[in-house]
């Protein structure tokens, strides 16, 4: 940047110079003075305005022989500038490209916008693998260096595929207007049959065409932030409560879901009770899902912890690991 500065320094003082000269010694208009500096320096060869003088003669060498380096100097940094952006921008994309064709399960955010830096922000929060796709080249540009971001169309396959569409568990799709989440959820799915996707919606209509497109989750921000700022005001205390409770790490207690993975048949009547896991680590059990996906809210002792299941638990990072560990003794 400093060597472009520099340039248009150089090339500014040459034009004012030469623009002077001739309007002093040669009593040119303004025009003509412009004129006559530019075809001077650019050294085109057209005809003079006016015959000059013989002092006018002397400047116009003397313009010459200072100007010919310089001009060719400043064309040539702001030229090779631009072509090393665009190297590097190429460059970067590949490397970014590259990196991403090694991942595998993770989360792609299509649209970086208010809604999408939210989500990249809990993710980074959760360790998540992702990648985002955001068509303003500024906003890429600005982030490009931080997190994996690549500068294209959501909607097209070409986009989609470089992303890594195919070996992603899961896409958000949170661009602004509903039609265009409506086309990026038809594309993944096309690509990934079996691939995760969220999207964002602002009409109630636009919901239910997302889920036929094959949407599994649709996100209202505006009934979503409606519906907070109304527990607000009635439930203080227990919204209080729950922000205290985090599920990223970022406090004592957190809440989180653990896979019991593929139990060992001989282990299939195993109940949380026959664990003990309250007893022997104080972890708190406060919710169950079946394989089938039914969500059981604060299960009861003899609930069968069949393999395919998830459990829910509050407790403290050690409390969470030694958990884990328990479950993987048995399978």
């Amino acid at each position: 940047m400093r060597n472009i500065g520099l340039a248009i320094i150089i090339l500014m003082t040459i034009t004012l110079i030469g623009i002077a000269g001739y309007c002093f010694i040669e009593n040119y208009s303004l025009l003509d003075a412009i004129y006559m500096t530019v075809i001077t320096i650019a050294t085109v060869g057209y005809e003079e305005v006016h015959p000059l003088s013989e002092n006018g003669k002397i400047f116009t060498i003397l313009l010459i022989v200072f100007s010919w380096g310089t001009f060719a100097y400043a064309i040539s940094v702001v030229t090779s500038h631009f072509i090393s952006l665009n190297l590097r921008d190429t460059f970067h994309r590949l490397k970014t490209i590259s990196r991403i064709k090694k991942m595998k399960n993770h989360i792609i955010i299509c649209g970086y916008g208010r809604n999408g830096q939210q989500t990249v922000n809990e993710l980074l929060a959760y360790h998540q693998d992702f990648v985002v796709v955001e068509q303003n080249k500024v906003l890429v540009d600005e982030n490009k260096e931080k997190i994996n971001i690549i500068q294209g169309d959501s909607t097209t396959d070409e986009t989609l595929i470089e992303a890594g569409v195919q070996h992603a568990r899961a896409l958000i799709t949170a661009l602004p207007i509903d039609a265009d989440n409506l086309f990026v959820a038809l594309t993944a799915r096309a690509l990934n049959p079996d691939i995760l996707i969220v999207s964002r919606a602002t009409h109630e209509s636009s919901g239910k065409k997302l889920r036929i497109a094959g949407v599994n989750h649709v996100i209202f921000p505006e009934k979503v932030g409606g519906t907070q700022m109304a527990v607000l005001v009635s439930h203080p205390d227990v919204v209080e409560f729950l922000n205290h409770l985090s599920i990223h790490g970022s406090s004592p207690t957190n809440l989180e879901e653990i896979d019991c993975g593929s139990l060992h048949k001989a282990n299939e009547t195993l109940t949380i009770k026959d664990l003990g896991f309250r007893k022997a680590i104080g972890i708190n059990i406060i919710g169950f899902k079946t394989p089938s996906g039914e969500f059981v809210i604060n299960p009861m002792p003899d609930t069968i912890l069949v393999p395919d299941s998830k459990l829910f638990v509050l407790g403290t990072k050690e409390q969470v690991m030694k958990m884990k560990e328990i479950l993987a003794n048995y399978n």
